[in-house]
């Protein structure tokens, strides 16, 4: 494990390869979404185990990560000896050259750098961050150009197919968030994509929400719909937001007897062998998941809910790539509860969850786990033989 200030560069696969091998597969490519707090590298590490093709990193704000070495070493870890996952560095910027040293800056340890164009928190919008950048197109589209060219000056390859095979190939993308009049969402995207034949940017995310709505409702999948028919010929899209189950995945198909994608399943299909919806009947190229993944790791690998081993193998990297407990213990508290999907087993029960918070150092805590595990599964001492 290490920091940004290592010599030795992690070894990186081209998003777009990713991209690409996912479609020549026919079949979507999996992103664990930018998480604040959450998608650090142990978690990274579980969820790349589980299925996840692509990891974001937590949003991390340029400016501060150009000026402070402790913020480098606090906001980015990787791993130099053992699995580093895919990773998108996503960046907090609202100006072009910050943005762009940032990125030269991590580029020899990540696959490609995102702007964040999406986060609707308010500390953020009020400093022309995250979603109030959705009202700045043009200074979107200069900070992508002038990343690029500072990326191409220090020898990265940002021609995207071109360099896609290169071990030196970087990508640059933005996630974003939509508007009302979804015409402004268009005209931003005209303007950031640039021209189809000589796209600014390598894909783009969308989370068809706007900054002003919660959560808690339904994302937009007629915006959705209108965007992806309108850019995926273009450049691949990610849809963010409300991936929760594989059998229930908030899209339709461009086919019309698969109008709903809501999979039947067989009782007696194994999630390796469930049917799922083909990205070659619909104008996207995957999915992002945050919240759907915090519950459930395994949530790309077609578990419904969270097995014990997905719990065992997180609790294994946070060994080796250390997290404060109390990160450690919300994480926990997730996998152990009901889900997001339709499947609402638990690891644990509400008094047994409630537990959890009580502990004040990481031995007592994989204890209690190391006890549950064997009492629900019969697997005697499951952590402390692994670690």
């Amino acid at each position: 494990m290490g920091s940004i200030t290592r010599d030795a560069a992690v070894a990186s696969s081209h998003p777009l390869k990713i991209f690409d091998a996912a479609k020549r597969q026919d079949r979507f490519l999996y992103a664990c979404a930018p998480m604040v707090r959450y998608s650090k590298l142990a978690f990274r590490q579980t969820v790349h185990k589980y299925g996840v093709d692509l990891c974001w990193t937590p949003m991390i704000l340029a400016k501060e990560f150009n000026r402070n070495q402790f913020a480098r070493d606090s906001d980015f870890t990787i791993n130099t000896s053992g699995v580093q996952p895919p990773t998108i560095v996503q960046f907090g910027a609202n100006d072009p050259q910050e943005l762009a040293r940032a990125s030269s800056l991590i580029a020899p340890f990540v696959s490609g750098v995102d702007l964040n164009c999406g986060c609707p928190q308010s500390w953020a919008c009020a400093e022309t961050l995250g979603a109030a950048l959705m009202n700045e197109r043009e200074r979107v589209r200069d900070m992508v150009v002038e990343t690029r060219q500072y990326l191409e000056r220090d020898g990265w390859g940002v021609k995207m197919e071109e360099d896609m095979h290169s071990p030196k190939g970087r990508s640059v993308s933005v996630k974003i968030r939509v508007h009302d009049d979804l015409r402004r969402t268009m005209d931003f995207l005209d303007t950031v994509i640039g021209h189809p034949q000589n796209r600014l940017v390598d894909w783009v995310t969308i989370h068809p929400r706007t900054r002003h709505t919660p959560s808690t409702t339904p994302i937009r999948t007629e915006a959705l719909e209108i965007l992806t028919e309108k850019y995926s010929r273009t450049l691949p899209i990610l849809l963010s937001g409300d991936v929760f189950d594989l059998a229930t995945l908030p899209i339709r198909s461009t086919i019309p007897d698969l109008a709903t994608l809501t999979v039947k399943e067989d009782p007696q299909d194994t999630p390796a062998t469930k049917q799922q919806p083909k990205p070659s009947n619909t104008n996207l190229s995957g999915f992002m998941s945050a919240r759907g993944l915090l519950a459930n790791p395994a949530l790309f690998a077609g578990h419904s809910s969270c097995p014990w081993e997905t719990l065992e193998t997180f609790m294994c990297n946070v060994a080796r790539c250390p997290l404060p407990l109390k990160l450690v213990v919300h994480h926990v508290q997730e996998m152990c509860a009901p889900g997001m999907g339709g499947d609402k087993s638990a690891l644990l029960n509400k008094k047994e969850r409630a537990k959890l918070v009580e502990f004040t150092n990481m031995a007592d805590l994989i204890d209690f786990l190391d006890e549950k595990i064997e009492e629900y599964t019969g697997q005697k001492g499951g952590m402390r033989r692994d670690l």
